[in-house]
C-alpha cells in the first residue's frame, strides 16, 4: 500500500509507519513449494513472518507527510440501501492523439483524497488518490487509503474541495467507495476497461497525488500481468498488473489507464528494496475488473462478501514433481491442506491432491485455481478435474462465504 501519508510528528511517523507496514510484509501471498534444506519432505509451506519487521521482498508502505482541508464529515460504513447508483462512463470513441491529450481527457476524472485518522490513539492526516466511478458522486479508492478515517475531503481538478462520506470497504481487494453529494462542474466519470485484455508491453498512465503534491501524471509499460498481491487480510488479491510506471506514496487509490484513457488498474502497491523506500520501477494495481465485481455491492450494502473454498497450497514444481513420482512436466495447484468443515473437504477433496482443471479451464499453478475462484459467487458450483495419486477424479465444490480471517494462510 503507497498512499496512507502521516503528519504526527517525525517520531511518531516512524512509528505508524512500522504498524502499517506489517501487513504488506506479512507473506500472504500464494505458498510456494520447495525442498528445504535439510529435509526429507519434499514440500515446504511459507510461513508468515514474525511482526518484528517486514520482509526484505515484501511490498512496502510507504509514508510521507500529506495535508488535509480543515471541517469534520462524518464517516460512514452503513449501508445505503438501494441507492442509486448513477451512470459510468462509456468508452472513449477513439483514443487520444497523444499523452497531453490523454490527460486533458482523464485529468476532470481523477481526484485527491485528503483525510484526518484516528490510529492507537493519535489522529494525524493523510494523502491518497481516486477517481470518480459514477456521475452521481460515487468515487474508487483504496481501503488503505480512508481506512480510519473520521474526515475525507476530494480535492477535483479545478481545485474544487468537496467532503465525502466512506459508502463501503472491502479490505479483502482493499477497494473502498466514498460518495461527494454532487459532483463540480465540468467533472466526469472515467471509463472502466477490461483488465483481462492488459497485455505485457501495453503503454499506460499513472494519475495521483504523490506526496500530497497534487495531481500529475506518470507513464510507462505493463511489465507483467497475474500478479498476486497482499490485501488488509490473510487473502491476497489475484490478477493484479504490475508496472513500471512511476507510483508513489499518495498514489494509492489513483486510477492506471490504457492509452484509450480507460481504466485498467487502481494503483495500491509498490514493491522497495528498504523499508520505506520509494519507486523503483516495480509497481502494482488492483484490476478494475475486481473493481467492477465489488463496487456495486459496496455502494448498495457497504461490504462484499466474496467466495470460499478453503484450501492452502502451491504450485507444482519440476523438483516436486519428481519426488512425488509424476512426470517433471506436471503442472497444477498442489493441495497442501484443506480446512476442516470448509467447502473443498464437503466436497472430498483431500491433502496431496493436485488441482488441473477447474470447469474444464487448465489450473498450472496455485494462482491459477484463486483467480478461477475469486471472480466467482458463493454458492456457484465449481468443477475440480483432480490427480490424486496415478488416478484422475473429479470434485464439485459449492463455494461458501469467505471467512473474515483464517489460521493459516488459505487462499483462496
Amino acid at each position: 500500500m503507497i498512499g496512507k501519508t502521516k503528519t504526527l510528528s517525525w517520531m511518531r511517523y516512524m512509528a505508524i509507519a512500522v504498524i502499517l507496514l506489517i501487513p504488506m510484509a506479512c507473506g500472504f501471498g500464494t505458498i510456494s513449494i520447495t525442498q528445504p534444506s535439510g529435509s526429507n519432505s519434499p514440500f515446504s509451506i511459507a510461513t508468515q513472518p514474525s511482526s518484528d519487521g517486514p520482509s526484505a521482498n515484501a511490498p512496502v508502505i510507504p509514508d510521507t507527510s500529506g495535508g488535509a482541508s480543515d471541517g469534520a464529515v462524518s464517516n460512514d460504513n452503513t449501508s445505503t440501501g438501494n441507492a442509486n447508483m448513477g451512470n459510468v462512463a462509456a468508452a472513449p470513441q477513439k483514443a487520444p492523439a497523444n499523452l497531453e491529450e490523454l490527460y486533458k481527457q482523464v485529468n476532470p476524472g481523477a481526484v485527491s483524497i485528503q483525510v484526518q485518522v484516528t490510529e492507537n490513539g493519535q489522529t494525524g492526516e493523510a494523502a491518497g488518490s481516486g477517481f470518480i466511478i459514477t456521475d452521481t458522486g460515487y468515487i474508487a479508492t483504496n481501503n488503505h487509503v480512508v481506512q480510519g478515517a473520521t474526515q475525507v475531503y476530494v480535492t477535483f481538478f479545478n481545485q474544487v474541495i468537496l467532503p465525502a462520506k466512506v459508502v463501503g470497504v472491502d479490505p479483502n481487494s482493499d477497494l473502498a467507495v466514498i460518495k461527494v453529494d454532487k459532483l463540480p462542474q465540468d467533472t466526469h466519470p472515467l471509463p472502466m476497461g477490461d483488465s483481462d485484455k492488459v497485455l505485457v508491453g501495453d503503454s499506460v498512465v499513472a494519475i495521483g497525488n504523490p506526496f500530497a503534491l497534487g495531481t500529475s501524471m506518470t507513464s510507462g509499460i505493463i511489465s507483467a500481468v497475474g500478479r498476486v498481491i497482499p490485501s488488509l487480510t490473510d487473502y491476497t488479491i489475484p490478477s493484479a498488473i504490475q508496472t513500471d510506471a512511476a507510483i508513489n506514496p499518495g498514489n494509492s487509490g489513483g486510477p492506471l489507464l490504457n492509452m484509450n484513457g480507460e481504466v485498467i488498474g487502481i494503483d495500491a502497491q509498490i514493491q522497495t528494496s528498504t523499508q520505506g523506500g520509494g519507486n523503483v520501477g516495480i509497481g502494482f494495481a488492483i484490476p478494475v475488473n475486481i473493481l467492477k465485481e465489488v463496487y456495486p455491492s459496496l455502494i448498495q450494502t457497504g461490504t462484499y462478501t466474496w467466495p470460499y473454498l478453503g484450501v492452502s497450497g502451491g504450485a507444482i514444481n519440476p523438483q516436486a514433481a519428481q519426488q512425488l513420482g509424476l512426470d517433471v512436466n506436471q503442472r497444477g495447484a498442489y493441495i497442501a491442506s484443506v480446512v476442516a468443515g470448509g467447502p473443498a473437504e464437503k466436497a472430498g477433496l483431500r491433502k496431496g491432491d493436485i488441482v488441473t482443471q477447474a470447469d474444464g479451464k487448465t489450473i498450472n499453478t496455485f494462482d491459477d485455481i484463486l483467480t478461477y475462484v475469486a471472480f466467482k459467487r458463493p454458492g456457484d458450483k465449481v468443477k475440480l478435474t483432480v490427480l490424486r495419486g496415478s488416478s484422475q477424479t473429479e470434485v464439485t465444490v459449492t463455494l461458501g462465504n469467505r471467512p473474515k480471517s483464517t489460521s493459516s494462510q488459505t487462499t483462496p
